[in-house]
């Protein structure tokens, strides 16, 4: 196997990927955590938390439930950031590098990389949206025990085996929409600003193509990801939370269009930004960790820097 084909790419992104979610999960779980709360189920449960920040909603789930999980649901994490990750990295260089092009000169312009950028996310969650919703669904039990409420899963598989059985192969990509629209919006900030940032730095710079580039061009791609991307990841979350009836319909949101309108309705138009300091303490590092890892990992291989 050639070390520049796609099966080793994707390969290479899936590990990359691995090691930065779960450095950086316990940020996922709190933000996920902070964005549930809110919503009109929690009217109907005297023992419903009340809103706490992103530091003491962390430390609460420690005291409350232990320090091992912040890693709760970090499987399906891992499962969901080896397809995401893998077919947006391999489709956004398949775009770049084959179907759109690079200029004359080797510059890859600003409306062929947002275009190259939200294409590979949409593609990559899609496939990915199954892992996540049992991702979110898994953040929450412990949530739930909390409030007195039955356990809705068990594990990995039981989740699987549960929303299968609920809604069919359809119940899998509950939220798809708003996962998919929310991922073209993360990937046009992390992606695209990553591939435009670094490239001008190296041409309009006398920086190397380095890990001084690579660690100053992922700062600036985590937080226009973070920007761009938690609307959409409050809705999204939302979403894939509610619970559903036999026919795999929610009970809370009959669409996305209907998550925004009750949120804004309810809660106020910032309440689209709620858990954004966590996302964006998140998405730094984890970009960081992917990008310099990636990097690496392509380096030592003698694939060509992304």
């Amino acid at each position: 196997m050639s070390p520049h084909s796609l099966p080793t790419k994707f390969v290479l992104t899936a590990c990359a990927a691995s090691m930065a979610e779960t450095v950086t999960f316990p940020l996922d779980l709190t933000k996920t955590r902070l964005q549930i709360q809110g919503e009109a189920v929690d009217r109907f449960y005297k023992t419903a938390k009340p809103y706490r920040g992103m530091l003491k909603t962390a430390i609460g789930i420690v005291k409350e439930e232990g320090v091992f999980k912040l890693w709760q649901g970090v499987t399906p994490a891992i499962y969901r950031h080896i397809v995401y990750s893998g077919v947006r990295m391999v489709a956004y260089e398949q775009l770049r590098d084959s179907l759109l092009k690079r200029n004359a000169d080797g510059y890859f312009p600003l409306w062929k990389a947002v275009l190259g950028g939200m294409l590979s996310g949409a593609l990559g969650q899609f496939f990915a949206s199954p892992t996540d919703l049992v991702k979110v669904q898994m953040q929450m039990e412990g949530r739930r025990r909390l409030e007195g409420k039955p356990p809705r899963i068990h594990g990995v598989y039981h989740a699987f085996v549960k929303i299968l059985s609920e809604g069919g192969i359809r119940g899998l990509w509950a939220g798809w929409i708003p996962n998919v629209q929310r991922a073209a919006l993360v990937s046009l900030g992390d992606l695209t600003t990553y591939d435009m940032v670094k490239h001008f730095l190296l041409r309009n710079t006398t920086l190397k193509d380095s890990s001084l580039c690579h660690g100053l061009s992922s700062i600036c791609a985590g937080l226009v990801a973070a920007t761009m991307g938690t609307p959409a990841d409050v809705i999204k979350t939302r979403i894939m939370n509610q619970t559903r009836d036999k026919q795999g319909r929610g009970l809370l949101y009959t669409s996305t269009y209907d998550c925004l309108k009750q949120t804004i309705k309810r809660e106020g138009l910032l309440s689209l930004y709620k858990g954004f300091l966590p996302i964006w303490a998140r998405m730094a590092p984890w970009s960081m960790t992917f990008w310099l890892t990636f990097e690496q990992i392509r380096k030592l291989t003698g694939i060509n820097s992304f």
